[in-house]
């Protein structure tokens, strides 16, 4: 099912392209040693997203992350998508590099994991869910400056699109704090782009899933929740809801942080997630001990 390349991933280790059950080809790179964590990404990002918090979290563990079908260098048919689409493709990654993981998924990747976490929890050890909704009745819905800022620049080509509608991602000024470090970002997404078809899949399949929801209150990993209070895509009252329905989870707010919480406080996401990792651990030897 998989095909190792002569290639390093962004993070200096291994490439890997994964057949999904489909046919088509996921471009997956890992690094690290220990138990595996596979991170899973938001509507148009892909690989290059990781790399923030990447280099702690792979001192720990095995480090595995994915690029959506429509993103980075995984194939990009046409759609229809659909999130449970996007979960098979997740589950070809893991059953095929790592088995049983811990996910992080941010934004649609939060979507993608909640999925997986329900339809196939024997390949899940935990969830870390990033600024994202359990969608249905309880969800808040995505800001309709938002919607109208998309909307504005759905007709432009990749590199525009992106300049214009990735700084509503930051919370309000960052992108005018932080000019460089934004060139940096867009550059690396721009280096292998989500096509306009590509990224309106995605989103459809984002809106499908908002609109029904999934049954969150049947996820059985334990689960943590980031979110950041400046979250202009996914408001903050959706990790109320998430933490209030799914059994086994906890909530860490992050005060003026917006929907890329990992970019703005990258050593601070990193290590809410790697004490999350440590607790398990401390919970799994305590039930354990003769």
């Amino acid at each position: 099912m998989g095909e190792t390349v002569d290639a390093t991933g962004a993070g200096g280790g291994w490439v890997e392209q994964v057949t999904a059950p489909d046919g088509i080809s996921l471009h997956a790179e890992g690094g690290g040693d220990g138990p595996p964590v596979v991170m899973v990404h938001g509507l148009g990002y892909a690989s290059w997203a990781a790399e923030p918090i990447r280099p702690i979290l792979s001192r720990e563990h095995t480090f595995v992350t994915y690029d959506n079908r429509g993103s980075g260098r995984s194939d990009k048919p046409d759609g229809p998508y659909s999130i449970r689409l996007l979960a098979e493709d997740a589950v070809a990654v893991i059953e095929r590099l790592c088995g049983q993981s811990h996910l992080i998924g941010y934004s649609m990747g939060g979507y993608i994991a909640l999925t997986v976490a329900l339809r196939r929890p024997d390949l899940v050890s935990s969830l870390v869910l990033i600024a994202t909704s359990g969608g249905g009745g309880h969800a808040t819905d995505v800001p309709e400056q938002t919607r109208r800022a998309w909307d504005a620049a759905s007709g432009l080509p990749p590199g525009p699109f992106a300049r214009e509608t990735m700084p509503l991602s930051f919370r309000p000024g960052w992108t005018d704090e932080r000019p460089q470090d934004f060139e940096d970002i867009l550059r690396r997404r721009l280096a292998f782009p989500t096509p306009p078809a590509a990224w309106r899949a995605q989103y459809g399949a984002c809106a499908d899933y908002l609109g029904s929801g999934v049954h969150v209150e049947r996820v059985s990993a334990p689960t943590l929740i980031i979110h950041g209070t400046a979250d202009r895509v996914v408001p903050l009252p959706n990790a109320f809801a998430l933490v209030g329905a799914i059994p086994d989870a906890r909530l860490c707010v992050l005060t003026g942080a917006g929907h890329l919480t990992w970019f703005e406080q990258p050593d601070r996401v990193a290590d809410l997630i790697s004490e999350f990792y440590r607790s398990l651990r401390r919970t799994t030897t305590a039930v354990t001990r003769p």
